[in-house]
């Protein structure tokens, strides 16, 4: 039997995650005096040992070639080799398994360090649009929210004012504007690829990323080092461990238990969350903590995972599980990625164009009021790629297979550095019954814990976007007199992205206005237990086109402020 230690001390509030969701609900809580201690599965950041930005290529291994375990596309970026990431995680983690269904496919990117994700997600921070708020009322299809863009707008403000986002006002609905700092340039390939994007009608505008071109809180302004992947000393980009965290602690209202694999939430006969069981992986030893308040905050699948194994006779399938709805409902981003050559970019003068780690420019989906003629529902955004960008192993594979060796190889390479550019849309998902997860009811992790096994089916709807934005690519492309090489990301499949790989995994806990098919209200309070709250992309009705962090920062927010008055009335 595991020794189970009882942490005598009552914590006021435990936060379960240290991601955007977490950080922000510590940042907000600490700042208006209320005691947090933040669970973390994962060790300590460190970012003086931990962070692997400003190195070259020779001065890894291999040249970096075993960096970043392959290709990926995920948060709006691509990462591939010569990675070197911050991050503490993976897609396969030693001793914590996942499943997958028969007929499935579904790959799930985890992260074990304080600050989770945000230390290497590619920061492009897109508010929802109004009508992303009420899907339904549109075409039909998937459930209104249960709060409006008006609800959100005033903690998209907060949060884009304290974390600092880039971006230019262009009145556009489908891509809200917000609190901006002034954006970088564009770059000489993004210029061509805005001229092209335009004669079809497609607007091209200043990407909004989360990272700041003037000094900002005590953080300096982004110096373009073009590696914001590998972690930031300067804090330049926005991560929670950094920007939200380590300023918490100052505070002396934070504390925080790293390497805490969280097993359970322990209710009282009341039915209300009462502590919360993890695992001390250092001791590996079980302990318990007494709480007043739990936020759970460990990404959308990892908190379904935690809800669903909180039973108890009270909670039969689940804490908080009524509805059924726990794990339900899970989506990703929809995604295709293709790359081609442009005779006009080759043999130009070289110049720095690392910038911002990723493009400076994106285009904003551009047919929200002509949807009908379109033969598929919702739509998708377009992030751009290319330029000087450092080169790696692989970067010119394509000039040795038809040039060989020697100097016409190099002549060859030299020509056509720079010369590629590739585009990745990143579109919405309708949520449907064949997509979530559950618990295995066979499998368990190093500590015992039962594991999730994936249930995941794209629709029509998903695969017909995909074929849009493969014509859409295409003809920037060409529009810009060049030559499409072909489909980018390594887990494509049947021209479509392998569900989990863009990591915008959402969901599995959704808000509502009716108990009956949902977990929470609108302020990422559980119906059935007023003192859990969820506040991670779990909570997400629909997944609209925009890259969810930014909502998660700003939903946090909002259940924070909502948290601390209903705890000073003694509602929780």
């Amino acid at each position: 039997m595991a020794h189970i230690k009882q942490t005598p001390e009552q914590h006021e509030v435990v936060v379960i995650g240290s991601g955007a969701g977490g950080g922000t609900v510590a940042h907000v809580l600490t700042r208006m005096g209320i005691r947090v201690t933040l669970l973390e599965a994962g060790p300590m950041l460190n970012p003086l040992v931990d962070f692997k930005e400003h190195l070259w290529p020779h001065d890894v291994d291999h040249r970096g070639a075993e960096e970043g375990g392959g290709v990926y596309f995920g948060r709006g970026e691509a990462f591939g080799h010569f990675n070197a990431s911050a991050v503490k995680g993976g897609w396969t983690l030693e001793g914590e398994p996942y499943t997958v269904a028969k007929g499935s496919d579904f790959l799930w990117f985890r992260s074990r360090v304080v600050g989770g994700r945000t230390n290497h997600y590619g920061r492009i921070s897109l508010r929802f649009s109004d009508y992303d708020f009420n899907p339904h009322d549109r075409d039909g299809l998937g459930t209104n929210w249960p709060i409006s863009y008006e609800d959100l707008a005033p903690y998209y403000d907060r949060a884009e004012a304290f974390i600092g986002v880039t971006g230019t006002r262009e009145g556009i609905r489908s891509a809200p504007d917000g609190v901006f700092q002034t954006p970088p340039p564009p770059k000489a390939h993004e210029l061509v690829i805005q001229k092209a994007s335009h004669k079809l009608g497609i607007p091209c505008i200043a990407m909004r990323r989360a990272v700041i071109t003037r000094p900002h809180n005590g953080r300096p302004a982004c110096h373009y080092c073009g590696q914001c992947g590998r972690g930031c000393l300067t804090a330049s980009n926005y991560s929670s461990s950094q920007v939200q965290i380590f300023p918490a602690l100052e505070t002396g209202k934070l504390k925080i238990i790293h390497s805490a694999m969280a097993r359970e939430i322990l209710t009282d006969a009341r039915g209300r969350a009462s502590g919360v069981v993890y695992i001390d992986q250092e001791s590996r030893r079980e302990k318990r903590i007494a709480c007043r308040v739990v936020v759970v905050a460990a990404s959308a699948c990892e908190s379904a995972r935690l809800l669903l194994n909180s039973r108890s006779n009270l909670f039969p399938n689940g804490l908080a599980n009524g509805s059924g709805t726990v794990g339900r409902f899970l989506m990703d981003t929809v995604g295709l990625g293709m790359a081609g050559y442009v005779p006009s970019l080759e043999n130009l003068p070289r110049y720095n164009t690392d910038g911002m780690s990723g493009a400076h420019l994106y285009m904003p989906w551009w047919h929200w009021e002509d949807q009908a003629r379109l033969g598929f529902p919702r739509g998708y955004h377009i992030e751009i790629g290319g330029g000087y960008n450092m080169p790696k192993v692989g970067t010119f594979h394509g000039a040795a297979r038809r040039h060989g060796y020697g100097r016409k190889l190099k002549q060859q390479v030299r020509k056509e550095y720079g010369a590629f550019v590739r585009f990745a849309g990143r579109g919405e998902m309708i949520p449907n019954n064949l997509s979530y997860c559950e618990i295995d009811p066979e499998v368990v992790d190093r500590w015992g814990i039962p594991v999730l096994r994936f249930h995941f089916k794209w629709s029509d709807y998903e695969w017909k976007q995909a074929r849009h934005m493969e014509k859409t690519f295409a003809a920037l492309i060409e529009s810009m007199g060049g030559k499409v090489i072909g489909l980018t990301s390594h887990f494509d499949r049947h021209g479509i992205s392998v569900p989990g790989t863009i990591i915008h995994e959402v969901g599995t806990v959704r808000m509502g206005s009716d108990p009956r098919n949902s977990v929470l209200n609108g302020f990422c309070q559980s119906h059935e237990v007023r003192n859990l709250l969820v506040c991670d992309g779990g909570t997400f009705v629909s997944n609209p086109d925009k890259n969810p962090t930014l909502t998660i920062n700003a939903l946090a927010w909002r259940a924070s402020d909502y948290l601390a008055e209903e705890m000073r009335k003694g509602n929780v």
